[in-house]
């Protein structure tokens, strides 16, 4: 415990950390994990500690992109949603091309509105007037 001159009694204020990470596996594939200790979770994937975990067959793996977070909650939700990404996505994120993550965000079906020719100002051609 250490006091200030002015009586205040200093204390450290120690915050955990969150790494949401993604692994690049030998088959061109994309793991996403979450883990408060970056480095014994890469040593744990390296070394195939769990058998029936999706990097054991896929090894040798590399960390390609990891952000910090201090709330676990925030690290759990970008997890997840990175998660449900295209693997363009993902590469787009990895390279930190920010500025195509809202292209590679919009739908590409068949059946979305913005893919159907469709013109709110304009009546569908198979309409009769």
């Amino acid at each position: 415990m250490n006091v200030s001159s002015s009586g205040v009694e200093n204390q450290k204020i120690i915050l955990k950390k969150y790494y949401v990470y993604i692994l690049k596996c030998n088959d061109n594939t994309f793991y996403t994990g979450i883990t408060s200790n970056l480095e014994k979770r890469l040593v744990q994937h390296k070394a195939g500690f769990d058998p029936n975990s999706y990097t054991f067959k896929r090894r040798p793996i590399k960390l390609v992109w990891n952000q910090d977070f201090f709330d676990p909650n925030q690290a759990i939700v970008f997890e997840k949603k990175i998660k449900k990404w295209s693997k363009a996505k993902k590469k787009a994120l990895i390279k930190g091309d920010f500025d195509l993550l809202p292209t590679l965000s919009e739908c590409k079906n068949d059946s979305h509105y913005k893919n159907k020719g469709l013109d709110s100002a304009r009546p569908d051609k198979n309409h009769p007037n």
